[in-house]
């Protein structure tokens, strides 16, 4: 049995322990009460505002699975937190899961031995886990960007809408869906994660394309994509993007493949053989800047075949 009581305090307690910033909301000035506005906790689980307050006042139908699923998210819940908050709405929590950080020494093993093709491994929520020397150049310097900045789906979202590449380049707007869509495969198969909910809630709240493409639901695993780039040293570089999946961890690879006897592949050797590696201060603004800029020339690209 709910207890609707409980479920009301519990809602009212986590939304007053939370600021504006540590979900990626703006500060709007002063506050009368600490925490999230009813509207925001709203607005980033994707209800309605009158919907929510019912809750808070121990109003209203039991809430679904889906519902409580998307308040864990929006509130930033542990997994213990979760689980507790689906027990005093009556409901049973599904099983908590994490994806996987830890590579192993063969997939370690496996990207050192590639010396001419860029790869690098993510996990299921788009963190760069490791990389190779040749990843460096499409990447940037990974070793010298912070843990928590390591995220190909934030670096693709911290673009505005205004920003040219995502209007002048539908193709990479059809990258983002499409990550988005293996993100929410993501999602369902790690319910309680609280990163995956950190990040979706910081998205949600700080990327209306983001948003839009969330709400479309659409949910598909990623799969290789053809890539265009034009690097600073050798030029255009066309490739097959090529997604490995390791089952034991649900990580990928992603492997740059360029065509065997190719411009493309000469350009690839021409990097490994004659160009070290960028470094951290070999860009305006530090590693950080470096890996943003790389990563907007790929997405800003022209990729052909994206599924």
């Amino acid at each position: 049995m709910a207890d609707r009581s409980e479920l009301a305090a519990f809602l009212r307690h986590h939304r007053g322990r939370i600021v504006p910033s540590d979900v990626g909301l703006p500060e709007t000035g002063r506050r009368r009460t600490p925490g999230l506005r009813r509207q925001e906790v709203a607005q980033l689980a994707g209800m309605s505002v009158e919907y929510y307050v019912r809750l808070e006042q121990a109003r209203g139908p039991n809430p679904s699975d889906q519902v409580l699923s998307a308040l864990a998210r929006a509130l930033v819940l542990s997994a213990d937190e979760r689980s507790y908050l689906f027990r005093v709405a009556g409901a049973e929590p599904p099983p908590v899961l994490a994806p996987v950080r830890e590579v192993s020494l063969a997939v370690r093993h496996l990207l050192d031995s590639l010396t001419a093709t860029p790869a690098y491994v993510l996990d299921a929520k788009y963190d760069v886990l490791a990389w190779n020397t040749m990843a460096t150049h499409f990447i940037g310097d990974m070793a010298a960007v912070d843990e928590s900045e390591r995220n190909i789906i934030m670096w693709m979202f911290r673009r505005s809408d205004d920003d040219p590449q995502v209007a002048e380049h539908p193709d990479a707007n059809c990258m983002e869906r499409n990550s988005v869509a293996d993100l929410r495969a993501a999602y369902a198969r790690y319910p309680g994660d609280r990163g995956i909910n950190r990040m979706l809630t910081t998205l949600l709240g700080t990327s209306p394309r983001f948003a839009r493409l969330w709400e479309e639901r659409t949910v598909q695993e990623r799969r290789g994509f053809h890539k265009s780039v034009a690097h600073p040293l050798v030029g255009r570089l066309e490739f097959e993007c090529q997604v490995l999946h390791v089952p034991e961890t649900d990580q990928r690879i992603m492997l740059y493949c360029a065509e065997p006897g190719s411009p493309s592949e000469e350009g690839m050797r021409r990097l490994a053989a004659e160009y070290a590696p960028p470094g951290a201060g070999d860009f305006p603004g530090g590693a950080r800047n470096a890996a943003l800029s790389a990563e907007r020339e790929i997405l800003g690209s022209a990729p052909e075949g994206l599924q």
